[in-house]
């Protein structure tokens, strides 16, 4: 399993305002303890005005490599921040993300394509986030078609089916699953990402929730997710479904997280 650290997102009032401050221990902090608990990319998201995205993306990455080596994932829908953010990262970054829409399609595609970066490849399009599971999938089907037409891989594309809110759709866990299932029947190469904690939004006790998702995605397909790296209960039962479906071998990612303390030993 894959995972994104989420926490560095200007989005989040805390990071807002330290990326505004310029204030680089509180984000290399983020970073330092998201690349110590196993991130495979760190992701990176400005949040700000367009206008100033650019200095603020490539702020972030130069304040986020000074700590550590982990690969930083790409935010942005801006082709702008993009293209200043990938002329300052030290290793091939994660780009999330295109889909659907034209402008990402023509803007956005062919960076990713010129650098040879995997890409996160979302399930909507100039109409929006298909409300089924069948929609969906056909616009996977048009962006694949141009990710192959641009030369990239499946095996470098990230497909990411959206969960959406499930307070607001009690059916979004199921569409997200189906959807994935789908896809990965017609492209087994192809990789599955989701941004977890938006299935649980709005809701009380989400740390519940996100569990119970991510172990039904990952009987569906899933091998990736933007998420909390730090939420230790999150990563126990993320060890605990790879185990279950059969993705830990001798059971040593298991048992050696047990012997590294991660679990909560009363639950024996």
């Amino acid at each position: 399993m894959q995972i994104i650290g989420e926490k560095i997102n200007g989005t989040r009032k805390r990071v807002g305002q330290a990326i505004l401050d310029r204030d680089v221990n509180y984000i290399q902090n983020l970073a330092r303890r998201q690349a110590e608990a196993g991130s495979t990319w760190l992701d990176v998201n400005a949040g700000t005005q367009p206008s100033r995205e650019p200095d603020d993306l490539v702020w972030l990455i130069d304040t986020v490599q000074a700590v550590t080596e982990t690969p930083l994932s790409l935010d942005s829908a801006n082709p702008a921040a993009l293209a200043a953010a990938i002329k300052a990262v030290n290793k091939t970054p994660l780009i999330n993300s295109i889909s659907g829409e034209s402008k990402r399609l023509t803007e956005v595609l062919p960076l990713v394509a010129e650098h040879g970066c995997p890409v996160i490849a979302l399930a909507m399009d100039d109409r929006g986030i298909p409300e089924d599971s069948a929609t969906r999938v056909e616009v996977i089907h048009k962006v694949l078609a141009a990710t192959r037409a641009a030369g990239i891989p499946d095996t470098r594309v990230y497909v990411d089916a959206l969960a959406m809110t499930i307070s607001t759709n009690t059916q979004s866990a199921l569409i997200f699953c189906d959807t994935i299932r789908t896809i990965h029947a017609a492209y087994p190469e192809v990789h599955f990402t989701v941004g977890l904690s938006n299935i649980s939004f709005g809701l009380p006790a989400r740390s519940y929730i996100n569990r119970a998702f991510l172990t039904l995605a990952l009987a569906a397909g899933l091998d990736c997710a933007i998420l909390d790296p730090l939420d230790q209960e999150l990563r126990a039962a993320l060890l605990a479904a790879e185990l279950v479906l059969g993705r830990d071998n001798y059971c040593l990612k298991y048992v050696r997280a047990y012997r590294a303390g991660m679990f909560d030993k009363a639950a024996n």
